[in-house]
């Protein structure tokens, strides 16, 4: 039997093409609304020296944990891709791909994880590399990210400077606190700002910030104290394309200004640093191999991650998803009524979740 620890409702139905190689009646999620002991109730249900475990991110189960590394289970770490969705997570939207790590999970640092390893160790194929930069250059010929939400516009900046950008994070995410320190997007600006003191910076607040459902606002006008532009409503595209130099702490706009084979320095440690590709202040030992461009995008996005198709629900390779995101973020920038419709969804989604968190709580 398989057990599902930190998955909350909303995410059970998404799971489940995800899951195809499970059998539909082995799958169990641990939600105890009403029981507060999470471990009893997987107990109740069956969990024994033979079940596997999923958790979800970096979500601790004390008594789960002990209880696989006493009958020594292989506990599996889920989390979302890297190409996901036109709309964000925190909006409660369908995923159209994630991770299932055997050994720990991308964003820490503190232990190896499936994507480290593959990094680490795989011969790359020239066939596999040649794939790798057919993707790189759909991605960006189509503009497309992680989660597709903003149009991208011309922005307008001086011609005689250096652009920085800088993306804003969610500040209570795990990635920072395990692969940054805590670090927070105030200390980061103001770090970028004496460290490119002539430069023109661009601050980009992160969406789920923006959209006030995580955590890590700056004021405006603090933020302008040590960058020279704030955006918002524009595409990730748009920065970039007119960015010489990323500078964040784990962001995955590293990643995808790799790709636009932009300058990146990392303050923290994320999963594409320490490969000879980025300027690191935090070094990792472990990581001794020097990877090029399509070598990482390879691990990255083709043998890291799970796809489905938006429409059918069935795995999938990349490619046929970008085509389907491509397809979906079109008709969602050309069409008012159907982001009414996103919208209407979204807000109903984050109402029904709230309501059984108070239920949770109140029990």
């Amino acid at each position: 039997m398989n057990y599902f620890f930190g998955f909350s409702h909303w995410k059970h139905d998404f799971m489940k093409p995800f899951l195809h190689n499970l059998d539909a009646g082995s799958i169990i999620f641990i939600n105890p609304i009403f029981k507060k002991n999470y471990f009893d109730l997987a107990i109740k249900k069956g969990l024994d020296k033979s079940s596997s475990i999923y958790i979800w991110g970096k979500k601790s189960f004390p008594l789960v944990e002990e209880f696989a590394l006493k009958h020594n289970l292989q506990v599996c770490r889920v989390e979302d891709g890297f190409i996901r969705s036109v709309g964000l997570g925190s909006d409660l939207t369908q995923p159209y791909s994630l991770v299932v790590d055997s050994r720990g999970i991308y964003f820490d640092p503190t232990s190896i994880s499936d994507l480290e390893y593959i990094l680490q160790t795989t011969i790359f194929s020239e066939v596999l590399l040649e794939r790798a930069k057919k993707i790189r250059d759909y991605l960006i010929e189509k503009k497309l990210s992680k989660y597709n939400l903003y149009k991208n516009k011309k922005l307008d900046i001086p011609s005689d400077k250096k652009v920085v950008l800088v993306p804003g994070q969610v500040e209570d995410d795990a990635s920072i606190k395990y692969g940054a320190s805590g670090m927070t997007n105030l200390e980061l600006l103001k770090q970028v700002r004496q460290n490119a003191k002539n430069d023109y910076i661009i601050y980009k607040p992160h969406p789920d910030v923006l959209v006030g459902n995580r955590v890590g606002n700056i004021d405006e006008n603090i933020a302008l104290k040590y960058a020279d532009k704030v955006v918002t409503d524009v595409g990730l595209d748009s920065v970039l394309e007119i960015s010489d130099e990323v500078h964040t702490m784990t962001s995955l706009v590293g990643f995808e200004a790799l790709m636009r084979e932009k300058i990146v320095f990392t303050y923290g440690m994320p999963f594409y640093a320490g490969w000879g590709l980025t300027n690191d202040l935090i070094k990792q030992a472990r990581r001794e191999r020097n990877l090029s461009l399509e070598e990482l995008i390879a691990s990255t996005l083709i043998l890291y991650p799970t796809y489905i198709n938006p429409r059918s629900l069935i795995v999938c390779e990349i490619e046929e998803l970008l085509k389907e995101l491509d397809k979906e973020k079109k008709l969602y920038n050309a069409s008012r009524i159907y982001r009414v419709k996103i919208k209407i969804r979204n807000f109903i989604s984050r109402k029904s979740q709230l309501l059984l968190r108070i239920i949770t709580l109140k029990n």
